[in-house]
């Protein structure tokens, strides 16, 4: 990008805080790496995309990338919540890891609170603030204003402001920059290519941080509310978290160095390549899936008469991979003893597997599905 300036230093008497530059104007693309890298990009995308259109039941499938997303999200923010907890319910989660929990559940609920919310709302400070106040609802930060841009000045990283590694924008700052960023996600007459804009923005959002608890996570979600919004993606199938939180320093250093050197060439290469690895391994996750599909398929088919009923439960593990024998019978409307036969059944086939050990009240995992997120 020609002649990038990231902003500037204001002086705020003992600490400098950071003003970004408005992103909303003319934007000059002349890199060939750059260009090379969002052509791959763009390929990996649209193959992503005819996957989302041509697997069956997609919808299913995309409540447990939404699991994966919200854990890998979440995690980057320091819970220990992983996939197979994040299933549960609250009451099987040790007292110790609920707050974890209800981050996680928390963010679920945004995210797909958010994407249906596409259906009316624009991308918007609307919707994103909308987002905040649910991913904040009732865990720590609950007390930091959810759902309202902050007043007063937060800062990231050290113990106190006074050794932070970033101070973001004076509070009095924050609403003119993400009025800014919401013209710019909008303005058609900017010729920017849509992955280096959803990588503005996100670099843009994370820089003014408008909230005072929350930024990471509303901001990541931000990339596939965009990449949905603008027609990219059909599905929401790409999250970007899981590549965030495997190269998380990376992450946070490609940002800095956007501030501290105007160097926003090399977060754009790292955020296409992200774009590239996540649309791989979601391919790959769909292949896979596809193909334990039929397997799963044929091993029912050796029920015979109760081949419905084994689909009718497959396909809840689809959505929810951990079932009970009392929502078998709910799913089935079988009876309990004929819901336990049913289970044990499964069982045996080795789509289900026993976690609990207790004699009442068992769970079951539909285990080789799990395996495919983790």
């Amino acid at each position: 990008m020609k002649n990038f300036k990231s902003g500037y230093y204001i002086n705020q008497g003992t600490f400098r805080s950071f003003i970004p530059e408005e992103i909303n104007r003319d934007w000059i693309l002349d890199d060939m790496e750059i260009i090379e890298l969002l052509s791959q990009a763009d390929r990996q995308l649209g193959r992503l995309d005819m996957y989302s259109e041509h697997t069956p039941n997609i919808d299913l499938f995309i409540s447990m990338h939404v699991v994966k997303e919200a854990t890998q999200s979440s995690k980057i923010e320091g819970t220990k919540t992983n996939i197979e907890e994040a299933l549960q319910e609250r009451e099987e989660i040790r007292e110790e890891q609920r707050d974890d929990w209800e981050e996680v559940q928390n963010y679920i609920k945004a995210l797909n609170l958010a994407i249906k919310s596409l259906d009316e709302l624009p991308l918007s400070s609307r919707l994103i603030k909308m987002a905040h106040k649910v991913t904040l609802q009732g865990v720590r930060g609950k007390h930091k204003i959810p759902g309202q841009f902050r007043t007063s000045q937060n800062w990231i990283g050290g113990a106190s402001i006074a050794d932070a590694t970033f101070i973001p924008p004076p509070h009095q700052e924050v609403s003119r920059l993400m009025g800014d960023l919401e013209k710019f996600s909008h303005n058609t007459e900017i010729k920017l290519p849509h992955l280096l804009r959803i990588a503005i923005i996100h670099y843009q959002f994370e820089t003014i941080h408008p909230f005072l608890d929350g930024n990471g996570r509303v901001g990541r979600l931000l990339i596939t509310l965009y990449l949905v919004e603008k027609g990219i993606l059909k599905k929401p199938v790409l999250y970007l978290s899981d590549f965030f939180e495997r190269n998380r320093q990376l992450y946070y250093d490609n940002l800095m160095k956007v501030r501290s050197s105007n160097d926003i060439k090399q977060w754009f290469k790292f955020f296409l390549v992200g774009i590239i690895e996540t649309a791989r391994g979601s391919i790959n996750t769909f292949d896979s899936i596809m193909k334990l599909q039929k397997e799963v398929d044929m091993k029912i088919q050796a029920l015979g008469a109760r081949t419905s009923n084994a689909r009718a439960v497959i396909n809840q593990l689809y959505l929810r991979p951990l079932i009970t024998v009392q929502k078998v019978a709910d799913l089935t409307k079988l009876s309990l003893p004929s819901a336990y036969k049913l289970v044990d059944e499964l069982e045996q086939l080795g789509i289900l597997t026993e976690i609990t050990g207790a004699k009442r009240g068992k769970q079951y995992w539909f285990d080789d599905y799990i395996k495919l997120f983790k």
